[in-house]
């Protein structure tokens, strides 16, 4: 579709959480004339997906999570994913720098800190893999600057906390890369809103849910919304509408009626964290440790101990211990399973099921753990930890995607989607991590297959935004380069 430059053209944006914000601060440098209208359910910006406890908050740019290489069984490491990542989160970086470039909005650190990104690994065959991971991903430009060391002495060095009082024998590594961040999205999203609504042309509506969507004859959509704190509904139309709603995407994008929403299921995963904010303790971890997944697990419950920075707070954050919940949302009902049950998706999500017994098992043992199980896991990481330092915290609720094959058959996806309409009139995002670090290079790829219409004046604006957009030359003096500036506009570490 095309979006016309008139005071008329209207967009929708359903949920205020990254990816909504995201788009609309795009769309709105892009055509500051655009009627942008953005409905939150809740009665805060970012309470769901985005807020710091419901997020890894790790600023995902491919540098610890052993579940983006696998190694095949022919011992050949795939580093893809782990790239695709990696230059997905520069081009954030390039977006928030010109945002602040531009005095958009200012304090970066506010949202933004560099915290180093580490793997870690016990046992020969994990040390094997991981040295050979490093080995395969240091030659590439992204990672040169990656550093791998199975010595106890310099893991001490690294990871104090981790390594107290080990033997020395034990045989254990990391890699390091003093490249990452840790990424409060909630502070983020505030930041992008809040700015973003000081224009006349865009309006905030907080405690507002959308109750239906449909297509009118127009080519418009009609979006039904009730008022949470008067009750009463009001019905608004618009050329295009985002679907950016967390788990209640799903549901929303069914009732659009479009034939892409066809097929769709989805499976609720929760979570939990185990925190600490001991100063005493926190200081002495500065890092984010990744570990591997246990068989089963999906790679949202992959273990890591973050630092992370809450409210001005630097914490510890354990987990997340995943869990089951037939909520789509944290804030949702218990009834949202059962009700994204339709004709056309049942048998993918009973098939699904069915391919992914591992799983179930693992949800179900993961459910049953109480606060002693949990410790217990945790001291693999950081064997001293006490239970009184530690507590109980709800994590963000994640719902994944079940997608019908050729065959009529259900796939259980880890990841993120868009699906949007054959015109382009409305687009939803479905599905979790990385979605949040990756949320500008998802928003160009929406922009890019919605806006078609619109790209040939569209895309000089997006490459003063994103310098890395469309740029085939991204070689390691670029990377370099970019990284020194976005680090100085950023205020974070440079370290190549």
């Amino acid at each position: 579709m095309k979006l016309e430059n008139t005071d008329d053209t209207h967009v929708v944006m359903i949920g205020a959480g990254i990816m909504s914000a995201t788009l609309a601060v795009m769309l709105n440098k892009m055509n500051p004339q655009i009627k942008i209208t953005i409905f939150e359910k809740l009665d805060a910006i970012s309470a769901e997906s985005s807020d710091p406890l419901n997020n890894a908050g790790t600023g995902h740019s491919g540098f610890c999570e052993l579940n983006y290489t696998p190694e095949d069984e022919n011992g050949n490491i795939d580093i893809t994913k782990a790239v695709d990542t990696a230059l997905a989160f520069e081009k954030s970086k390039e977006f928030w720098s010109f945002l602040i470039e531009l005095g958009f909005f200012n304090s970066p650190e506010k949202f933004i800190r560099s915290v180093p990104h580490m793997s870690i690994v016990w046992g020969e065959d994990d040390v094997r893999f991981l040295k050979k991971r490093w080995n395969e991903m240091k030659q590439h430009p992204l990672f040169s600057s990656m550093e791998f060391s199975d010595d106890h002495e310099k893991l001490r060095e690294w990871i104090p906390l981790i390594m107290k009082d080990r033997k020395e024998d034990e045989v254990m590594a990391c890699t390091h890369m003093a490249l990452g961040t840790d990424v409060n999205y909630g502070a983020l999203s505030h930041m992008l809103i809040l700015n973003l609504v000081m224009e006349e042309s865009v309006d905030l509506q907080i405690a507002h849910k959308v109750k239906d969507i449909k297509k009118l004859q127009n080519g418009k959509w009609s979006i039904k919304v009730k008022n949470l704190t008067t009750d009463k509904s009001r019905t608004v139309q618009a050329d295009f509408v985002f679907i950016g709603a967390g788990g209640g995407a799903l549901r929303l994008l069914d009732k659009s009626g479009i034939e892409e929403s066809k097929g769709f299921g989805g499976f609720p995963v929760s979570g939990q964290w185990l925190i600490c904010d001991k100063p005493e303790i926190v200081k002495q971890h500065h890092a984010k440790v990744y570990g591997k997944a246990k068989i089963g697990a999906p790679p949202m419950s992959v273990p890591h101990m973050d630092s992370r920075f809450i409210d001005g707070q630097e914490k510890l954050l354990f987990g997340p211990y995943a869990g089951f919940s037939t909520k789509f949302l944290k804030h949702g009902s218990r009834l949202d399973f059962a009700k994204s049950l339709e004709f056309d998706n049942i048998m993918p999500i009973l098939s699904a099921g069915i391919h992914n017994i591992s799983l179930t098992k693992y949800l179900i043992g993961e459910v049953v753990k109480n606060k002693e199980d949990k410790m217990k896991t945790l001291r693999e990481f950081f064997p001293n930890a006490k239970d009184e330092n530690w507590k109980e915290e709800v994590a963000g609720q994640r719902v994944q995607i079940i997608k019908k094959d050729e065959n009529g058959k259900g796939i259980l996806q880890f990841g993120t989607e868009v699906v949007s309409s054959k015109d382009g009139t409305i687009s939803a995002l479905l599905g979790a991590s990385p979605g949040a670090s990756t949320a500008v290079k998802i928003m160009l790829d929406l922009i890019e297959k919605c806006f078609s219409e619109n790209m040939p004046e569209w895309e000089i604006k997006l490459r003063e935004m994103i310098p890395s957009y469309k740029n085939n030359n991204i070689d390691a003096d670029y990377i370099r380069h970019s990284r020194i500036r976005t680090s100085a506009v950023l205020k974070l570490n440079v370290s190549e």
